[in-house]
């Protein structure tokens, strides 16, 4: 019971950074000038073309929920391992799936909700095979494969959140989407850094900009609150 409270007050706290992370993007994308007028750069094109294309996939094509499914497993395996669990054993079907570890928390019960698995093992294969070979000329595409994959992640997270979860029932309600939305929120703003001009400085500078004017706003409203309970 101490626990789910704590969890909620967590929850709240987290709603200001939030709303932080939320502005940050917004500046990004203000800050984002294109090449020249009327043209949009071509890493923004493979990017959100890749979006798209996963897109027309989900929702004309079967989905492949058993890839999803594996995927979730997958990464609530690789982050217990990660924090240190013994992964006993992993069951995959088409409808469920499930992984047996030896502990966990709430890092590991909800990363395959903020976790893009598909989206990290394209950056890093890229990242490893530039070390040994010329791989340039085929950035658009892996920046397509990016955006492919992280359209995965979120349609499938999106569809998945809308059914009944016992991973954020354990959680408690609040704190599992504060915690799922504030890590795919700076997911996107990575994104943005990725594919524009911007910087991880500038975003970084963004952010704590934006933190400050919203803990700024809550302390006024909360003195505000005050002065007015004294009258």
């Amino acid at each position: 019971m101490a626990l789910r409270v704590l969890r909620f007050i967590a929850g709240v706290l987290l709603i200001p950074v939030c709303v932080a992370v939320t502005m940050t993007i917004a500046g990004l994308l203000r800050s984002v000038q294109p090449e020249s007028a009327g043209t949009i750069p071509p890493a923004v094109w493979a990017l959100g073309g890749g979006f798209l294309a996963w897109l027309l996939i989900y929702f004309v094509l079967p989905r492949p929920v058993r890839t999803y499914i594996l995927a979730h497993e997958l990464t609530h395996a690789l982050w217990g391992a990660l924090m240190g669990a013994k992964v006993f054993g992993m069951k995959i079907s088409r409808e469920k799936g499930s992984v047996t570890l030896s502990k966990t928390n709430f890092l590991v019960t909800l990363a395959p909700y903020f976790f893009p698995l598909y989206t990290v093992v394209i950056i890093l294969g890229y990242y490893l095979l530039a070390i040994f070979f010329e791989v340039e000329r085929y950035h658009m595409w892996w920046l397509a494969l990016v955006g492919l994959t992280w359209g995965f992640h979120l349609t499938f997270t999106v569809s998945t959140l809308a059914q009944h979860q016992s991973d954020i029932k354990e959680c408690g309600y609040l704190f599992s989407y504060a915690i799922i939305y504030l890590f795919n929120a700076i997911g996107i703003a990575f994104w943005i850094v990725l594919v524009s001009a911007a910087t991880v400085e500038q975003m970084v500078e963004l952010l704590s900009t934006d933190t400050c004017a919203v803990a700024t706003r809550i302390w006024d409203f909360l003195a505000r609150i005050s002065v007015k309970n004294r009258q």
